[in-house]
């Protein structure tokens, strides 16, 4: 079955917006930028994507429910789901971890490292 190149993202912060597209599009993806924990969780079992991506800063959902209903749903729970944080706020990224993030970065990380996550999803960049 060929993989899916699609990616959710629960992002609103338009620096990573910017950067998360600019990237998809050089890699092949096509990323769907998504507001509502709803619209991630509907959209994820429709199309199983690639990966979706949760900015836990984001104050428009509840992030670490969001990768818990993620991961515990079964026809999602095998979707990577990568998540990015203040590098401050170690409790959060605990809890994400907890919740079954299959990768909890710092801002800063995530930024610098996106290229290698989004090769390392789809084998080409």
């Amino acid at each position: 079955m060929p993989k899916s190149r699609k990616v959710l993202a629960a992002v609103e912060d338009l620096f990573f917006v910017v950067k998360i597209n600019d990237l998809a599009k050089r890699a092949g993806l096509e990323v769907e930028f998504l507001k509502s924990e709803d619209d991630v969780l509907t959209q994820a079992e429709q199309q199983q994507p690639l990966m979706v991506i949760v900015d836990l800063n984001n104050n428009k959902i509840e992030p670490v429910g969001l990768i818990s209903k993620l991961k515990s749903a079964a026809a999602t729970k095998g979707v990577s789901v990568i998540s990015f944080v203040s590098h401050v706020q170690a409790e959060l990224k605990q809890q994400a971890q907890e919740a079954g993030a299959n990768m909890v970065l710092a801002r800063s990380a995530f930024s610098s490292n996106l290229p290698q996550i989004f090769k390392r999803h789809t084998g080409s960049l």
